[in-house]
């Protein structure tokens, strides 16, 4: 066995191990935790691939922005992890069998030869200077660029729908009106009280 293969199963256990912590973890600070090493670990495979600009988009965008926001979101707030638990046995069913599904798939994928599916054609052979990243860039920004710019006004709108769900105005919760306050006169906050002195016997 290879260094390469080593590898391989190294990094895909660390993986199947760290997606089921991911699902099976109680507290989900640790949910996000394991799902930032799945991350790591599938860019791990992504480089074994020779995909070098995957691997580091997973990293910085998923990584470096998605997961940490998504962490400080879980840490800010104050999840009741029993209500997050009160649909678990309704759903349990129909979870399991989209599993099933799933787990279906991924065999017929693996064991393609057994379902009559041809091999998969060998890479065509890559000059020494041959840049995936550089040929990813060329084919986004010429081939594929309506859909690179559909993709970002998704997420600017997703951004924007964020922002809104946020700012949005809840019950229970003590807030200021900035508006209201510049517009406070002295007269409103300090009230003159005349009254007599007194002197000392």
């Amino acid at each position: 066995m290879s260094f390469h293969d080593i590898t391989f199963y190294f990094f895909s256990t660390v993986l199947v191990l760290s997606a089921l912590g991911v699902i099976t973890a109680r507290n989900p600070v640790h949910s996000a935790l394991l799902l930032v090493l799945a991350f790591f670990t599938s860019a791990g495979l992504w480089l074994l691939l020779e995909a070098e600009f995957l691997a580091i988009t997973l990293v910085l965008v998923y990584v470096g922005a998605v997961m940490v926001l998504f962490l400080f979101v879980v840490m800010m707030l104050d999840i009741n992890l029993d209500r997050l638990r009160e649909g678990f046995w309704k759903w349990f069913p129909f979870g399991a069998l989209l599993a099933l599904v799933m787990a279906a798939q991924m065999a017929m994928v693996l064991m393609g030869k057994q379902f009559g599916a041809d091999e998969m054609p060998a890479p065509p052979a890559r000059a020494a200077d041959y840049s995936n990243t550089k040929e990813l860039g060329r084919l986004i920004y010429t081939e594929y660029v309506y859909a690179f710019e559909l993709a970002a006004v998704l997420l600017l709108v997703a951004i924007v729908a964020a922002i809104a769900l946020t700012l949005r105005r809840r019950t229970g919760v003590k807030s200021l009106d900035v508006a209201k306050q510049v517009a406070v006169k002295r007269e409103d906050r300090v009230r003159m009280v005349s009254m007599p002195s007194e002197k000392k016997e």
